[in-house]
């Protein structure tokens, strides 16, 4: 039988680890939680719950991500957030992978709560991920905030049924700030990788992205809140193309190697 590291990143998850860490006990046979040196009472929950504690600065999620990887004991690695929980069907089916893994790696659907209500609309549902692999075989890219394991060399996945249930609102004001900060985020992210863009994508994509979530993602099947889902995913693209042009304007105006005042 295979042997799985559980591997989580966490800041200020104090509300959440618990969950996350009971939820992959059954699967996991070792836990590894690597912390952003957390102000609240994370890591002392991490230490009551048996498992491996590692301090590391944050320095993006997808760095992060991979130097959490570094820490694992066992090739296999189930990827987590600490707002993510297994759902009982998907622990099952990682089981099963465990007793006779037939690919290198398996995704799953991420089914995300907001204020403990599951969100299947606007294409929220299904997110499907790829949280389950060998780690030798591959490792985290994209640009932050949007994190996504690649194989280093082209391989077929496998599916596993059951959901990740993906805690990550507890409020309508948990999600705005989200919204802004991974705005800012991806817009620093745009800005280094020197991706192109003009005045006229930043209008039209907040409502491009409203049109698709609303109407062709069946946002207007789930009433009030496909409503608020769509507006808010729109708020974000606009967000970030307002401040990839905020950032853009300010390293034109910086000279060459001169550091930008804030």
């Amino acid at each position: 039988m295979e042997k799985i590291s559980a591997v989580i990143i966490s800041f200020n998850e104090e509300k959440k680890i618990v969950r996350c860490i009971r939820s992959v006990r059954k699967v996991a046979d070792e836990v590894v939680v690597v912390d952003s040196f957390s102000t609240d009472g994370t890591p002392q929950l991490v230490k009551e719950l048996g498992a491996r504690l590692i301090q590391h600065p944050f320095e993006g999620y997808i760095e992060q991500k991979n130097y959490a990887l570094k820490q694992a004991s066992y090739d296999w690695v189930l990827s987590l957030d600490a707002d993510e929980v297994l759902s009982d069907a998907l622990k099952k089916s990682i089981e099963k992978v465990k007793e006779k893994p037939l690919y290198d790696g398996y995704c799953m659907n991420r089914l995300t709560f907001l204020e403990e209500k599951p969100i299947r609309c606007c294409g929220w549902y299904p997110d499907t991920k790829l949280r389950l692999f060998r780690h030798s075989k591959g490792e985290w890219t994209g640009l932050n905030p949007h994190d996504e394991f690649r194989f280093h060399q082209k391989t077929e996945t496998g599916f596993l049924q059951g959901d990740l249930l993906h805690y990550s609102f507890d409020s309508k004001a948990d999600w705005l700030e989200q919204t802004k900060k991974f705005a800012r985020i991806g817009a620093e992210s745009y800005l280094l990788q020197k991706k192109k863009t003009s005045l006229l994508f930043g209008i039209l994509s907040p409502i491009s992205r409203f049109f698709r979530d609303y109407f062709l993602k069946g946002g207007w099947l789930a009433g009030a809140t496909g409503w608020e889902v769509s507006r808010m995913n729109a708020k974000a693209s606009r967000l970030k193309y307002h401040h990839l042009q905020r950032l853009k304007k300010k390293t034109a105006g910086t000279p060459q190697g001169a550091p930008s005042a804030d």
